[in-house]
């Protein structure tokens, strides 16, 4: 056995026995942020449960593990959420240049997310690392497709970020934000999707893998996207973990339509991230100019939808509230996921593009646990993604949520 790969075998089983408790260890960061709340009701129930035991709860959802601090979609960063109490835990599935599929966010960020523009492997990149230089800023684009599973295999993952002022690789690489932190990040495991599904399992956790849109064009020698979208059930099936286990995204609703049409037990879970935001111009208070609609979505056999946190919230007179979208989502009969808690830093000065329509409300981190408990009381989310699952199993095992 090579030394990297005894280096795997040992991170998919090294503290397996304290990621398996039912007991979550969620650290000094729940406190942190009750002790910002202001005084109410929520506040005061909160406090009440500091120090008691913490369940795993598939209400917390692992965004690529535990992000925050931990170099995502690695050995690590999915241990950590295991520990913290996420139910489920995400592997966003691409695929390499011999069609395997493993671990990341997306399938052109080898660049921000690994060591691989100073490895062996640099010139593999479909764009090597070009310098900051005459007004440009630095770039590269290193993908997954570029490499064999093997080649992928050697690197190793680091926090997602770059430096676009830089002039070296080296200095490229060493971008990560001032509210993270690179003190677990100097030899992030790297993960194929089967892989994920072993330390997954060993953990007692669920698995919500998305399927990444490729950025190379379609077929890929040979494979076309059904074939990508069927291989991904595939993997869940040759490990024999039941369909109710698992929980197939994907923000290209024809993959959603296809699982549900051909793998109607994994479809009928299967989740549509909805990002027809990104598209153009797009009104949260307003969901009927939305094609298809809810009920549209439903009839077509989707169960479960995910936009981002701010699509599901509203203010008025102040107050956070949930949005029209939210509101016709439920009467659809959709369970509704959301994503992201904990990815915007500190939220003084309001919190950024996760809370971009209740900005005017957020103003320091006590904000957390209200906005999550508007999400979870009055708008009804099943489960929130979370870079810091401990955040949200801290406050589901409160309350008394699943």
């Amino acid at each position: 056995m090579s030394l990297r790969a005894l280096s795997i075998v040992i991170a998919l089983t090294s503290f397996t026995s304290s990621a398996m408790a039912e007991t979550a260890q969620v650290g000094p960061r729940p406190a942190y942020l009750v002790s910002k709340m202001k005084d109410g009701p929520l506040k005061t129930r909160l406090e009440a449960c500091l120090g008691q035991p913490v369940k795993r709860t598939d209400f917390s959802i692992g965004h690529r593990g535990a992000a925050l601090q931990f170099p995502e979609h690695t050995a690590e960063s999915y241990r950590a959420a295991g520990v913290m109490g996420a139910g489920l835990i995400e592997c966003d599935v691409t695929f390499t240049a011999d069609k395997e599929l493993v671990c990341r966010h997306a399938q052109d960020d080898l660049h921000t997310t690994t060591n691989i523009l100073t490895s062996d492997l640099a010139d593999k990149c479909t764009d090597p690392f070009q310098p900051a230089a005459n007004g440009q800023k630095a770039s590269a684009d290193c993908r997954a497709s570029d490499v064999t599973l093997a080649q992928f295999m050697t690197l190793s993952g680091k926090m997602d970020a770059a430096d676009a002022q830089a002039t070296t690789p080296q200095a490229y690489q060493d971008g990560t934000a001032a509210w993270r932190t690179d003190l677990y990040a100097t030899n992030g495991t790297l993960l194929t999707h089967r892989q994920s599904i072993d330390l997954i399992r060993s953990m007692g956790g669920k698995f919500i893998p998305e399927l990444k849109a490729p950025k190379v064009s379609m077929p890929f020698d040979g494979m076309t996207q059904a074939d990508y979208a069927q291989k991904l059930v595939d993997e869940y099936k040759a490990a024999d973990i039941p369909a109710k286990d698992v929980f197939l995204q994907s923000f290209d609703l024809k993959d959603v339509v296809y699982w549900i049409e051909n793998e109607s037990e994994f479809g009928k879970q299967a989740v549509f991230l909805d990002g027809r935001f990104a598209a153009g111009p797009f009104d949260p208070s307003r969901p009927d100019s939305l094609s298809p609609t809810m009920g549209e979505l439903k009839g077509m056999g989707v169960n479960y939808i995910a936009p981002p946190i701010w699509v599901l919230l509203a203010l008025e007179d102040g107050k956070i509230v949930p949005s029209a979208y939210a509101k016709a989502a439920r009467e659809a009969g959709l369970q509704i996921m959301t994503w992201t808690l904990e990815r915007s830093g500190p939220l003084n000065g309001g919190g950024g593009w996760y809370f971009q329509t209740i900005s005017d409300a957020v103003s320091d981190d006590g904000m957390v646990y209200e906005i999550l408990d508007v999400l979870a009381q009055d708008v009804g989310v099943v489960g929130v993604f979370s870079d810091w699952p401990a955040t949200t199993s801290f406050y589901a095992s409160c309350v008394g949520l699943p």
